[in-house]
């Protein structure tokens, strides 16, 4: 199978280019940047074709796919500096991103007959109440530009195509870029006590856990929209940290606040980001393993 996979730079990106190298299948990686350079601390860097891409230049997504001529696309890369994006001077720029690039992508699979998947957040709600989000609901009402823009991108690739996968996932973490995971860490080292909000629910995602799952997914035709994160239940961000300190050994103290105590965001963020996993299970997938234990490999992982 040759796989053309977009934001290999990123987190994700640079994960799914990994799995899809062990798998053995042809894997072309994209992103802005002219020249691949692998992760941040150069460590890691994934040995397969590159080539530089502009998503927003409809003329070059359709050159560059058309070229290729991929049996599948995986559109990793997105706008995610969720504050950011609620610049006055950023908003364009984020829709021609996440909206625009997306359905370029969508109209050139569509010309060549070849499948997509879409990832996507749950962003696209808005994160109210207590119950877990079902995939295949369509109560939108995104909280930010981030979650609208993303929202704008799934509505394209489904009305646009027929064989797609829409991926919902939240809380990402992984080797190649920052990180909660990493934010906390650095603090923790750093401070005598941290403040860590303790009213948003959700549960991580690790990109190594995640990337293989996409390509368990991509070789089938169980198209749809589906929701990905790791097991192990439904958390708060505070939780999380002091699971993060518990497993890296560190003492610094964790106090719990609200978000309205906690403060500084310019982008809304939702209360409720559980997602309802079941339809992997429904369909066959193997699903990720617990968050805890990939906690612990992530940690390995990066020393």
């Amino acid at each position: 199978m040759k796989v053309f996979v977009t934001g290999v730079s990123g987190q994700l990106g640079h994960d799914v280019m990994n799995e899809l190298a062990k798998r053995g299948c042809e894997g072309i990686g994209s992103d802005i940047a002219p020249v691949y350079c692998g992760t941040e601390d150069g460590s890691s860097v994934t040995e397969m074709p590159y080539v530089g891409l502009d998503i927003t230049d409809a003329g070059a997504v359709e050159k560059t796919i058309s070229e290729i001529d991929p049996d599948a696309v995986i559109h990793c890369a997105a706008w995610t500096a969720v504050d950011l994006a609620e610049e006055d001077d950023k908003v364009d720029r984020v829709r021609a991103v996440n909206a625009g690039g997306t359905e370029h992508i969508a109209k050139v699979c569509r010309k060549l007959d070849c499948k997509m998947m879409y990832i996507s957040t749950d962003y696209v709600f808005d994160g109210q109440g207590t119950e877990p989000w079902e995939p295949d609901c369509k109560e939108y009402k995104p909280l930010n530009i981030y979650g609208q823009t993303k929202l704008e991108g799934e509505l394209a690739v489904r009305k646009l195509l027929d064989k797609y996968f829409i991926v919902r996932i939240a809380w990402v973490f992984g080797l190649n870029g920052k990180n909660f995971i990493k934010t906390m860490l650095n603090v923790g080292k750093t401070h005598d006590t941290v403040r860590v909000v303790n009213d948003q629910i959700g549960t991580p995602t690790y990109t190594y856990d995640l990337a293989r799952l996409l390509v368990d997914m991509i070789e089938t035709e169980k198209y749809g929209c589906y929701h990905a994160t790791n097991e192990g239940g439904y958390i708060s961000w505070y939780d999380f940290t002091c699971e993060i300190y518990r497993q890296a050994g560190l003492k610094t103290e964790i106090i719990p606040v609200t978000t309205a105590e906690y403060g500084l965001s310019k982008a809304a963020r939702p209360f409720n980001s559980r997602l309802d996993k079941s339809k992997l299970r429904e369909n066959g997938f193997t699903p990720l393993p617990d968050w805890q234990d990939a906690l612990g490999r992530y940690l390995k992982e990066i020393g």
